[in-house]
C-alpha cells in the first residue's frame, strides 16, 4: 500500500457543476487535472472528431502502484449524442471525485491503488458544440452530413423565432387539428377524441420557419446531419434501410473508431458505463434478442449489478429488449454496449440522465410507452413541478406571435430542451453526483490477480517451485460467461526467467493456465453442503537445478499481473 496522503492532497481545479462547458473550457479543466494531480492523472487522445477536434481520454490511477496497462481497469464516456451535455458533466464529476476523495474515501483509494479508469467525457465534441452556441443547433450526433450531403429544400426548420433562445410549440387554430384546450386546466393542450367534431381545434407543430412555404402541405425538414454514433458500433450494425443513421459501415465515423480502437487497445477493460440523456434508468444489453439467449450466468450478474445501481443512484436497471424498445417490432442494433458485451465480453450499460417525470412525482411509468400513452394526471403534474420548481421556465404561457408565413399564431408549451433533454443547470450536480459510487463499486468487482503463495522445495538435485496466484476479485478473470464461449481472453500466463547459475530441468518458461473463478458464482444462505472450491486459484511449477535468482511473473489481460523474485539456495 502506498503511504497516506490525506495531508498532501492538492487542491482540486475548481468545476461547476451547475453550467455545461463547451470544448475549449473542458479541455482546459482536464489539462488542468492533470497538472494538479500528476500521480493519479494522464491526458491522452484517442483521435479526432469529424471536424477536427481532438477527443481527449483520462487516466485516472495511481500511478505510483504500476501502470494502468498492469491493472483491471473501468471505462466510462459521455456526450455520442450532441445535445446530451450532461453526460459530459457526469464523466467529469466522476474524474472530479476520484482525484478529490483519493487518500480520504477508502474505497476511491483502494480503488485508485489497485484499479484504472479510462475516462471519456465528450465522445462528439462537434455536436456538443453545435448544441452549447450561444445561437443552438440540435441535431441528434454527428455534425457529418449523412446519407446525402444536402439540404432539404422543403418543410419545417426548427427555429428560435422570436429572439427568446428557445424553441417552443406554435399552436394554429385548424378545424381538423389533433388538438385542443383542456377544460380541466386551459394551459395544457390535450387530444381531441375520435368522436369530437365541434369545439375549437388546433395544430401543434415545433417553434420554426418553413422553406418553399406551401400551406397546404406542412411537413417537417429532413435534418441533413442524419447519423447516430450510437448505431455505428460493429456488433449485430446493419444498413441504413434497416437502421436510420448507422453509417455506411460500422465504425465509418472518426468518433467511433476513435472509441472502438482505444478499448480494443486496452484489454485490461473489465467493464464500462456510457453516459446519455433521458429517462433517468441505467440499460442493459442485449438490445435484439431476449434474456433467454444470453448466458443464464452474465444475465444474474447484470442483474446483480443493476440492483446495486438502484440502490445507488436510484435509477431502475432494466433490459433494452424487453422494457426500452421504441416499437414492439423493431430492435436497435450497432450500440455501445451491447459491443461490448458482444464483442468485448464484459458488463456495459446504458446510464439515461435524468426523469422529469420522477421529479414530478411519476413513478409507475413506461419509459418509451409513456409518450404514446399517458394520464391527463400525469401532465397536470408536470406542469406543477414547472411551477413550482423551475420558476414557471419549463411550461411557458402560450402568447400570440406574429409568424412570417403562417401569421399569427401563438408560442408556448413545454421548453423541452430546458426541462427534459438535460437537467436544468441547478439540478445539475444534485443528479450526477451518485454514479461515481456505482462505477468504483463496479470497478472493485473486477477480477484482480494476486500471489497466493510461493513454496520452493529441494528434490534430488533440483529444486520445485510452486507458484500460487489467486483471482481475488468478485468477477471471474473472464469477466462474463459470453467472454469464456467465445474466447475473448486467454487464461492466466505464468512465465519464469532465470538469473546467472540456474537452469531449467522441467517445466515451460512461458505456461498457459486456465481463467480463475471470482465469488460471482456463491449462492445465497451458506448451507452445509456448499463448497467453495479453490477454482479461484493456479498454481504453476517449474524444476530449477542450481543457486541464483528466479523472477516469477503471472498476467492475465483483464486481472492484471503480479511478479515475485526468489532465491534459490
Amino acid at each position: 500500500m502506498p503511504p497516506d496522503r490525506r495531508a498532501t492532497i492538492p487542491d482540486v481545479p475548481e468545476v461547476a457543476f451547475n453550467r455545461y462547458y463547451r470544448y475549449d473550457e473542458l479541455v482546459a479543466l482536464l489539462r488542468a487535472f492533470e497538472a494538479e494531480f500528476p500521480s493519479l492523472v494522464r491526458l491522452d487522445v484517442i483521435g479526432r472528431s469529424y471536424e477536427g477536434r481532438d477527443i481527449p481520454l483520462v487516466t485516472v490511477t495511481n500511478f505510483d502502484t504500476g501502470d494502468a496497462s498492469a491493472k483491471p481497469a473501468f471505462w466510462c464516456d459521455g456526450n455520442i449524442h450532441a445535445t446530451e451535455v450532461s453526460a459530459s458533466a457526469a464523466v467529469l464529476h466522476i474524474l472530479h471525485t476520484l482525484t478529490s476523495k483519493y487518500g480520504a474515501d477508502k474505497a476511491i483509494t483502494h480503488a485508485l491503488d489497485t484499479r484504472a479508469f479510462y475516462l471519456v467525457p465528450r465522445v462528439n465534441p462537434d455536436g456538443a458544440e453545435w448544441a452549447l452556441a450561444d445561437v443552438p443547433r440540435h441535431i441528434r450526433s454527428s455534425t457529418r452530413p449523412y446519407p446525402y450531403d444536402e439540404d432539404d429544400p422543403y418543410g419545417l426548420e426548427r427555429r428560435d423565432m422570436d429572439g427568446d433562445r428557445r424553441i417552443l410549440q406554435m399552436r394554429i387554430p385548424d378545424s381538423n387539428g389533433a388538438w385542443k384546450v383542456s377544460d380541466e386546466e386551459p394551459r395544457l393542450m390535450v387530444r381531441r377524441e375520435p368522436d369530437e367534431f365541434e369545439g375549437e381545434f388546433y395544430r401543434l407543430m415545433p417553434e420554426g420557419v418553413f422553406h418553399n412555404f406551401d400551406p397546404l402541405t406542412l411537413r417537417s425538414r429532413r435534418i441533413k446531419e442524419g447519423l447516430d454514433l450510437n448505431r455505428n458500433f460493429p456488433s449485430s450494425w446493419r444498413l441504413e434501410s434497416e437502421q436510420h443513421g448507422a453509417g455506411p459501415y460500422p465504425t465509418s465515423e472518426p468518433e467511433i473508431r476513435a472509441l472502438v480502437d482505444a478499448i480494443a487497445n486496452r484489454p485490461n477493460i473489465c467493464g464500462a458505463v456510457t453516459f446519455h440523456t433521458f429517462s433517468g434508468v441505467h440499460l442493459r444489453p442485449p438490445s435484439s434478442k431476449p434474456d433467454d439467449e444470453i448466458p443464464a450466468e452474465d444475465l444474474w450478474n447484470y442483474e446483480r449489478i443493476g440492483a446495486k445501481g438502484t440502490e445507488l443512484t436510484g435509477y431502475p436497471a432494466i433490459g433494452v429488449h424487453k422494457e426500452f424498445r421504441y416499437h414492439p417490432q423493431e430492435v436497435i442494433t450497432g450500440v455501445f454496449d451491447d459491443w461490448m458485451y458482444e464483442h468485448r465480453g464484459v458488463y456495459a450499460w446504458t446510464t439515461e440522465i435524468w426523469s422529469p417525470q420522477r421529479q414530478a412525482g411519476i413513478t409507475d411509468y413506461k419509459y418509451i410507452d409513456w409518450f404514446r400513452e399517458h394520464p391527463f394526471e400525469h401532465d397536470r403534474m408536470l406542469l406543477k413541478w414547472s411551477d413550482e420548481k423551475l420558476g414557471g421556465r419549463g411550461y411557458v404561457d402560450w402568447y400570440e406571435f406574429d409568424h412570417p408565413q403562417l401569421g399569427r399564431v401563438e408560442l408556448g408549451g413545454w421548453d423541452a430542451v430546458y426541462a427534459f433533454r438535460n437537467p436544468p443547470p441547478d439540478y445539475l450536480e444534485s443528479e450526477i453526483s451518485t454514479f461515481a459510487e456505482w462505477v468504483v463499486w463496479q470497478a472493485l468487482a473486477s477480477p484482480k490477480l494476486e500471489v497466493f503463495k510461493v513454496e520452493a522445495t529441494r528434490v534430488g538435485e533440483g529444486t520445485v517451485i510452486r507458484f500460487a496466484v489467486d483471482n481475488t476479485g468478485f468477477l471471474p478473470t473472464n469477466v462474463t460467461e459470453r467472454a469464456e464461449k467465445a474466447k475473448l481472453c486467454r487464461g492466466v500466463v505464468g512465465e519464469i526467467e532465470f538469473g546467472e547459475g540456474l537452469s531449467l530441468l522441467a517445466g515451460l518458461l512461458r505456461q498457459q493456465g486456465p481463467q480463475l473463478a471470482g465469488r460471482d458464482r456463491i449462492t445465497a444462505g451458506g448451507f452445509g453442503w456448499m463448497m467453495q472450491e479453490t477454482s479461484h486459484r493456479h498454481v504453476f511449477e517449474w524444476t530449477v537445478k542450481g543457486k541464483g535468482t528466479v523472477t516469477l511473473t503471472a498476467k492475465h489481460e483483464r486481472a492484471g499481473a503480479v511478479k515475485h523474485e526468489l532465491t534459490v539456495e
